[in-house]
């Protein structure tokens, strides 16, 4: 394992464990529920770091994730 698989190793898992603890401690809040144009947003997004070591396909994928992202909070 190369040093760049190792790093977006740990940022999934650190990116993991940060959206379990606002899952678990965020509490009861009246914040709407993620819309489906925002999880596909947040998927990209994964993706694109998932892919990371392929430029063109991780860039791609963060570049469309982040214009979903800006979409979505228009729409709202």
């Amino acid at each position: 394992m190369n040093v760049s698989t190792s790093f977006v190793l740990v940022a999934v898992v650190v990116l993991a464990i940060v959206a379990g603890l606002v899952f678990f401690a965020g509490g009861k809040r009246s914040r709407g529920r993620l819309t489906p144009l925002g999880s596909v947003a947040f998927a990209c997004v994964l993706g694109g770091i998932l892919f990371g070591e392929n430029q063109m396909l991780g860039y791609g994928l963060l570049g469309v994730g982040v214009v979903l992202a800006v979409v979505d909070m228009a729409r709202k």
